[in-house]
């Protein structure tokens, strides 16, 4: 997007020190809100325009280890379609995945503003998708509400095919694989990542220094129960990964993923 021209001003004298002080003081700023450990990744221009970003009026402050760092969550399905959709015996509609995503990706948004950060929560096409500068980008869906074996429960985790920084984006998935799996006990399905998932379609609209991945959250049939009843305890799990990856925290190594077609 191009800058509007600004009105000529007057020149005026110029005043060294209170320049010089001003550079001085922004800079003690800028190394003092990036403390805590696992921050310090990432190109300067980067940190500095998420710090500089202009926050909301009367907001109070919020006394947390975190500047307000951006973070985008994708709600899957949500203002687009009902993604999966769950029936009973009658063929009468009981769930749809649109409404378990919006679910937990609140909660997951009121729990990292807990936290201190800046969290948008975005709809499936959103049009603040194009060009989108964050932290991080987590897109939540979930999976099938027809019975396909004893095996199709757990959740799945993927970032883009083609993605600009492969070590970042390996650091958020293993992350959020190794801390969901701790709070929810639900296992990694490694077996079916599919392309969808890898070529997610915001992949691609996001500014290119945006980290993301997207979540599968559990399987609505075999893993109704917890997705529906606990959606605090799935939402946790989430936060937690995200935290992982913004701390550099430690993680177990992610096991090499088998793509599904």
């Amino acid at each position: 997007m191009e800058t509007p021209s600004l009105p000529r001003r007057e020149k005026r004298p110029v005043r060294v020190l209170p320049t010089v002080l001003g550079v001085a003081i922004l800079l003690a700023t800028l190394f003092t809100a990036w403390t805590p450990a696992g921050l310090f990744s990432g190109s300067l221009p980067e940190k500095m325009s998420l710090i500089l970003t202009s926050q909301p009026e009367n907001n109070p402050a919020v006394s947390t280890p975190y500047p307000q760092l951006r973070i985008g969550i994708v709600a899957g399905h949500w203002g687009y379609d009902s993604g999966a959709v769950c029936r009973d015996g009658t063929g009468q509609v009981t769930l749809t995945e649109a409404e378990v995503n919006l679910k937990i990706a609140t909660i997951v948004q009121q729990q990292l503003t807990q936290q201190g950060f800046q969290v948008d929560l975005l709809q499936e096409f959103d049009t603040r998708l194009n060009g989108y500068n964050a932290v991080a980008l987590v897109s939540i869906h979930n999976d099938s509400c027809d019975y396909i074996d004893d095996q199709a429960t757990g959740f799945k985790v993927s970032a883009a095919m083609d993605t600009r920084d492969l070590n970042r984006a390996a650091r958020l998935t293993g992350c959020l694989r190794d801390r969901y799996a701790r709070i929810t006990g639900l296992p990694f399905h490694i077996g079916s990542i599919t392309s969808d998932m890898r070529e997610y379609h915001a992949f691609t609209e996001i500014d290119e220094n945006t980290i993301a991945a997207i979540i599968e959250t559990g399987f609505l049939n075999l893993d109704r129960q917890i997705l529906t009843t606990r959606p605090d305890l799935i939402a946790n799990g989430i936060v937690q990964g995200i935290e992982c990856f913004v701390n550099n925290e430690n993680i177990e190594p992610t096991p090499i993923p088998t793509f599904a077609p």
